[in-house]
């Protein structure tokens, strides 16, 4: 039924679309790399539909990845990197500490706190996964935590890599569908934070439930001493987020333009500190450079893919089908919310971006979904993929760190998977928490 529905709104799309998508979904099943799945499947829908010239492959490669915006990209990346080589990472998860540590379960909740702190600079979950997973493991295990448990607590923390601002998912989105990427960041900032609270809300209800760890209760004198201490020794690793939030909340800077200014205030800092040598800075660059090559030739080849579906018109056939199941918005929105959950379980975000975005807003203009709430909505419900199997590409990267079984840690990702879940969906119904830090004119 859909498919003939399908068929119906898109002029009679057949083989020319479905047989490509067939392609593409083997290579991934076999292991070949997205950007190289992307790149076979688009060119061969472009060489069976011919809607389109194939000359417009190699325009695509060079024009889809030729803005000022994606920048920003490899700037957040070196950051990150800069800030763990530097030891400043370590001073986010001193503060972290101090601010939780009068409660039982207090090591837990700083995890959650520093991944998010982390977050808010680098805007890579995998980064941040490794960054906090290497300081904060080990010290969970000792607090009382079983380590499945705490690899599922930095995988889901860390979650927050692509949901809090500056990340790089919300640049690439905005990128696809025409939109600020610095507005974007605005409107992400409350449904990152709530994320981040869900993540701390499990651990805490998980670690009364389970006496994981003990501790707390402590003195408000003891408190306040401990984080005066903390802050005193830590205060200057918190200009780097400070600056890229006043830049680009401000509007005094372009998110491009507070990556490279929070670049060079975290190689400063390396040097005074004495942290950062010359030496360092090859290797900076050569692993920042690793990922950012993941990153950029998977955009590059998911824009002619894209542009030929737009051709093929396989968002209006999409619309057309699933409106003719049900005109319901709140079933359209479910709908809509499973796609993406599906589609983050066995594919990174940025080629699910490039590829769904321009077929899902079409079904969310038709609906009345605000397009920045949609762009929320998409982001904070693929950010969930990250900690669950198949690809779960944070649970592989504690995985690594620890060598613990990949589906033993996503079975204790379980609660933090349904709470986010919540969220998600709290962002589709509730079009004021992604709208309310905006301009009028976006709401």
């Amino acid at each position: 039924m859909v498919w003939n529905q399908l068929q119906q709104g898109a002029q009679a799309i057949g083989w020319d679309f479905f047989g490509p998508v067939i392609l593409f979904v083997l290579l991934i099943g076999l292991g070949v790399p997205v950007w190289a799945s992307i790149g076979a499947g688009a060119v061969t829908m472009l060489l069976v539909s011919g809607v389109l010239p194939l000359s417009l492959l190699g325009e695509s490669l060079f024009d889809g990845i030729d803005h000022f915006a994606l920048t920003a990209v490899p700037l957040f990346i070196l950051t990150g990197d800069v800030l763990v080589r530097t030891g400043l990472s370590r001073k986010f998860l001193d503060v972290a500490e101090a601010l939780t540590c009068w409660a039982k379960g207090g090591f837990g909740s700083a995890t959650v706190l520093v991944c998010g702190m982390f977050s808010a600079i680098s805007g890579s979950d995998a980064a941040g996964a490794a960054a906090v997973g290497r300081m904060t493991i080990a010290r969970l295990v000792e607090s009382g935590y079983p380590r499945p448990y705490a690899c599922a607590l930095v995988a889901a923390g860390a979650c927050t890599g692509i949901l809090i601002p500056p990340s790089i998912a919300y640049i690439v989105i905005g990128l696809v569908l025409g939109i600020s990427a610095a507005t974007l960041f605005q409107a992400a900032l409350i449904p990152g934070v709530l994320i981040l609270g869900s993540i701390l809300v499990t651990n805490i209800v998980v670690n009364r439930r389970h006496a994981y760890e003990g501790g707390g209760l402590i003195s408000t004198r003891e408190w306040a001493a401990n984080l005066g201490r903390a802050l005193k020794n830590g205060w200057y690793a918190f200009l780097v987020p400070g600056v890229i939030f006043w830049g680009i909340f401000s509007g005094r800077l372009t998110p491009t333009e507070a990556g490279a200014t929070a670049v060079v205030i975290t190689i400063v800092m390396g040097f005074i500190l004495g942290t950062l040598k010359l030496s360092d800075f090859p290797a900076m660059m050569v692993s920042s450079a690793k990922v950012n090559g993941v990153i950029l030739p998977i955009i590059a080849l998911s824009l002619p893919l894209a542009q030929t579906m737009a051709a093929l018109g396989v968002p209006q056939g999409f619309v057309f089908a699933v409106t003719s199941l049900t005109e319901n918005p709140y079933l359209l929105i479910l709908l809509m919310i499973a796609i993406l959950i599906a589609a983050g379980c066995v594919m990174e975000t940025t080629p699910n971006i490039v590829i769904l975005a321009p077929i899902l807003k079409p079904l969310a203009d038709e609906i009345g979904l605000n397009e920045i709430q949609f762009c929320v909505m998409m982001i904070t419900a693929l950010g969930v993929g990250f900690i669950t199997p198949p690809l779960g590409l944070n649970l592989f990267v504690v995985s690594g760190l620890t060598g613990d079984s990949i589906l033993k840690i996503a079975a204790r990702a379980v609660p933090f998977v349904f709470f986010m879940l919540l969220v998600v969906l709290l962002i589709a119904y509730f079009p004021t928490i992604s709208t309310l830090l905006l301009p009028e004119a976006y709401k």
